[in-house]
């Protein structure tokens, strides 16, 4: 019998390689500037930014919203985001703050397009931005069209020469493919593919993009990556939180919406991609798009065997007194999913007969992040009377959050007379070699949108297919009871039992 214990690796930083693209003077406009998102997190990353002189020296933020306040008051909100930022001292916080401005209006409003653009001119006057504009889209969905046609009449989505202007839009992108279509070609009508930033938070972590660096830049891992080697690959994205003031939007979408159409299928996709011939953006994302072509399509006559659905319900033991259906703003009846557990199989060369589990959802036991690579058993034992399925698999682990780091079980030999062995867990953790402090996911992000490198970004032919490949399965939910079955779980816990049954089939169990 193995026991598993954990040793932390020793890392000796030898050599430093960087590639830094210095981004042009430009000037940041942020539609929604009153919301949560860019107080939370816009303004924040813009400001570790400015601190990391990652910024261009010529620079200028705008915030615009509906809220009517005055450009004072933006700025007292601005330095309220910076209150609890460590190492800035008074006199960065308030240069960056005289960098910061604000111009309220209704979206709908073409006078608001007509006075941005003059404020724009001002603005570049005075910061020498060179007439470069970011728009940072931190609004519903349902205003990208009006702001983009907005623009477009102030003729702000011009690129002049010598100059260039760029949309950034959050997920989700579209509530289905039809939808996602209609915006994806209203947009058009208005900017070019190479202007669009679809942005995915998560693929500005730090542990998502090491991902790349962990299969490209090493050849260790390239021999084994691929079906002769690989048993079954776990995607795990739990969160111990209910949908807190999200309710109203969960209600229209729900846990496959927002987790898996976007955040889990780009995780599958770094996983499981293809290495380009170059990291260009569209070299790059064209793997991708070939990845997300070779899922192989649910089979609607037996969904129930490939995925399983879930509601999180009250569990006092946890400390947890609501169940969704209670939590404010949700439907008493709702049949809207928390959790999700999926089997996918990638129909290509390396991956035939691999599978790949995915699961995500609320109110779960721990949050975490993680890609889980287990590795085939040895095929035959020479340490008789140990069998072969008695020694545990390796199994690499990509820690995504909150631990960030890389693991890797080993058997090893436990010192003594006896063989005995053990199960060890080599860990790489990104606290204890580079310090405490990760970068917040939107600084790369938003570096990348002002030097152009749309690589980190999702193309709307990937969009499109990710759409192609859930909307099968989002029909069958709302057309046919029988596979609508929505499986209660307890807060505090894993998930619905029946999640571990899509495992099970093949001898897997959930990490």
């Amino acid at each position: 019998m193995t026991t598993s214990r954990s040793l932390a690796l020793h890392t000796d930083v030898r050599e430093q390689l960087c590639i830094e693209n210095k981004p042009d003077p430009c000037t940041i406009v942020i539609f929604g500037a009153s919301g949560d998102l860019t107080h939370r997190k816009l303004i924040p990353a813009l400001f570790g930014m400015y601190l990391k002189k990652m910024l261009p020296e010529q620079f200028a933020i705008l915030g615009c919203a509906r809220s009517v306040i005055s450009e004072a008051e933006f700025a007292k909100m601005v330095r309220e985001d910076l209150t609890d930022f460590e190492g800035a001292g008074a006199d960065e916080t308030e240069e960056f703050v005289r960098h910061c401005s604000y111009l309220p209006g209704r979206y709908d409003n073409q006078q608001v397009y007509d006075e941005l653009a003059v404020a724009l001119r001002k603005l570049e006057e005075k910061f020498q931005t060179g007439g470069n504009c970011l728009f940072y889209f931190a609004t519903p969905p349902s205003l990208f069209i009006p702001i983009t046609e907005g623009l477009s009449s102030a003729r702000l989505t011009d690129e002049r020469r010598g100059s260039w202007s760029r949309i950034v839009i959050e997920k989700p992108f579209g509530h289905d493919l039809a939808s996602s279509l209609s915006i994806d070609k209203a947009l058009k009508q208005h900017v070019a593919e190479s202007q669009i930033y679809r942005i995915d938070h998560y693929l500005g972590k730090e542990t998502v993009q090491n991902i790349l660096i962990l299969r490209f830049a090493n050849a260790i891992f390239e021999p084994l990556w691929n079906r002769k080697y690989i048993d079954h690959v776990q995607i795990t994205v739990a969160e111990t939180l209910g949908v807190e003031n999200r309710a109203g939007y969960y209600e229209q979408a729900g846990a496959l919406r927002d987790m898996f159409q976007n955040h889990m299928i780009q995780m599958l996709a770094l996983t499981a991609m293809e290495p380009p011939a170059q990291f260009e953006a569209n070299r790059y994302r064209d793997e991708i798009v070939k990845l997300i072509r070779a899922i192989r399509p649910f089979p609607v006559e037996e969904l129930d065997k490939w995925l399983v659905r879930g509601q999180y319900q009250a569990a006092d033991e946890a400390g947890v007194s609501l169940s969704y259906r209670e939590e404010a703003g949700v439907d008493a009846e709702s049949s809207v999913e928390t959790f999700v557990a999926m089997k996918m199989m990638i129909d290509n060369w390396r991956w035939q007969g691999v599978p790949f589990y995915l699961r995500s959802g609320k109110r779960l036991k721990n949050r975490v992040s993680e890609i889980a690579i287990t590795f085939k058993p040895v095929p035959h034992s020479i340490f008789a009377p140990v069998q072969p399925e008695q020694l545990a698999p390796n199994v690499l682990v990509l820690k995504i959050q909150p631990e960030e780091g890389i693991g890797l079980t080993l058997e090893a030999k436990t010192p003594g007379p006896k063989l005995c062995m053990n199960s060890l867990s080599l860990n790489f953790s990104y606290k204890d070699i580079f310090g405490g402090f990760t970068p917040n996911a939107y600084e790369r992000l938003l570096l990348d949108c002002m030097t152009g490198d749309q690589t980190l970004f999702v193309r709307n032919d990937a969009v499109e297919l990710a759409w192609e490949v859930f909307m099968p399965v989002l029909d069958a939910w709302s057309k046919t009871p029988e596979t609508n079955a929505l499986r209660p779980y307890k807060a505090g816990s894993w998930g619905p039992v029946k999640a571990d049954d899509l495992l099970a089939q093949a001898g897997h169990k959930w990490r």
